[in-house]
């Protein structure tokens, strides 16, 4: 993305006169023809051979000044050695080597995690859609997140907002709203909210047993939820700052994680027994921040995964289901395909391209069919794909998740958990938590695919 930028602007240089050149260009996303994609009749899949037009939507695209931009993001990459007996200018061709070198090596430094601040998450954001509702909207939904914590660093997800969830599980609350800090470049060494994300780190890894586990305290079918969640923050975390006393406890919960793999190759409930695919999703992304921060997974973990994902597909991997044998869902089609995108997944596999145009034309996220965690997982994995499928599903959200959100009283900035699938029984914090996730996708994770590929 960055070497495209570059690009974009010597290009525009070269054939205008200095001094009168390029100062600001506009990037906007859209597509005015694209193929129908397939039809839905009860998650069956029906290919459909007309075209149809449409509009692309443009809600306050993010502006961007292309000249203090690269300026930036050429400050966060290493100066190249210079060249003997070359100018300290170049030519064209040498500064083009120098750019991709510097893309390459913004890849290398943070190659999951490195769009969440500065010059990058400003062109990323440009680049997908982000707008800047979507921007305040994060930062109102950051703010409520605030105002929740307790005393001993940790959330609730009780309360004491109001609409809490039925049952308490301190571990998962606790982790969510450090993914949404997180997310939005919060570490506890920088940031607008490094105290938050301090005392709820520090909470956080003090719930660790021997074995790695953190989550005795929820029931038990919420248990490896929460786990998975606690081992994603930690492990994020540790990859993004570097700082040394994370490793020891993110290493333990990728340690647990392999050790209570279940021999279908996912997780569910029960530490090693039995899998499911939603318990399984959190896991994956887990097990890969760990690799992004430089711990020790083992390969043959993934292709456990592999195996059990393979055991819960249809339509050739187009659609997923909960478990063997039961029929497939929206959300699960989602997770499913998402957890296959970061297992290797190449973005040309048909299967990919099928599943996710019949989430876009059948289940299109809908402030009137409220199910935030579909939409958290079909978010991601559409981002990733790119193109007009990502097109088409961000012109709805970036509108419809600021617009649904509280704008005043003593709820600002959450989002309401009644009508949603799962809001009423995780209650206020999980539909804020994963709102956020979604606003933030432009920037939250480094885009999986180029569109060249």
């Amino acid at each position: 993305m960055v070497l495209h930028l570059v690009l974009l602007l010597i290009l525009a240089l070269i054939t205008t006169p200095v001094g009168s050149g390029i100062s600001r260009v506009l990037l906007t996303m859209g597509q005015s023809e694209r193929q129908s994609p397939v039809e839905l009749a009860e998650f069956s899949i029906d290919p459909a051979d007309q075209m149809t037009e449409s509009d692309s939507i443009e809600d306050a695209p993010i502006e961007v000044d292309m000249d203090s931009l690269m300026s930036e993001v050429m400050m966060d990459v290493p100066v190249p050695m210079a060249i003997p007996g070359q100018s300290e200018s170049g030519d064209v061709s040498t500064q083009l080597n120098i750019a991709a070198g510097a893309a390459e090596s913004i890849a290398e430094m943070k190659p999951m995690f490195g769009g969440r601040s500065g010059a990058m998450r400003k062109a990323l954001l440009a680049m997908f859609g982000g707008t800047q509702q979507t921007e305040d909207a994060v930062k109102l939904g950051l703010e409520w997140l605030k105002a929740q914590q307790q005393k001993n660093g940790s959330w609730s997800l009780r309360g004491p907002y109001g609409d809490g969830g039925t049952s308490e599980n301190n571990t998962a609350a606790t982790a969510m709203a450090l993914l949404a800090y997180m997310g939005a470049g919060n570490t506890h060494p920088s940031g607008d909210y490094p105290d938050e994300v301090r005392r709820g780190i520090k909470w956080l890894v003090g719930q660790q047993d021997r074995r790695g586990f953190m989550a005795k305290s929820a029931r038990d079918h919420e248990q490896m939820y929460a786990q998975a969640q606690a081992m994603i923050a930690i492990c994020e975390l540790y990859a993004m700052t570097g700082d040394s006393w994370l490793r020891a406890p993110a290493q333990l919960a990728i340690d647990f994680a392999v050790e209570t793999q279940s021999p279908e190759g996912g997780w569910r409930y029960e530490p090693g027994f039995d899998s499911d695919t939603s318990v399984t999703g959190w896991f994956v992304m887990g097990l890969k921040s760990g690799v992004s921060a430089g711990l020790d997974v083992p390969q043959k973990t993934f292709y456990r995964i592999e195996d059990y994902l393979d055991s819960v597909q249809s339509y050739d991997g187009a659609a997923y289901g909960y478990q063997r044998r039961r029929d497939a869902t929206p959300a699960m089609t989602a997770e499913g395909l998402l957890c296959r995108q970061y297992l290797g997944w190449r973005r040309n596999v048909p299967a990919m391209a099928v599943g996710l145009e019949t989430l876009v034309e059948g289940h299109m996220l809908s402030t009137r069919d409220r199910d935030v965690y579909y939409w958290y997982y079909a978010t991601q994995a559409l981002h990733h794909y790119g193109g007009p499928l990502w097109t088409q599903w961000n012109d709805v959200m970036k509108v419809e998740l600021p617009a649904s959100q509280v704008k005043s009283g003593r709820e600002k900035g959450s989002w309401s958990p009644q009508q949603d699938d799962w809001g009423p029984t995780a209650g206020r914090l999980y539909t804020t938590c994963l709102s956020i996730y979604c606003l933030e996708v432009y920037y939250r994770h480094m885009p999986l695919y180029s569109q060249e590929e």
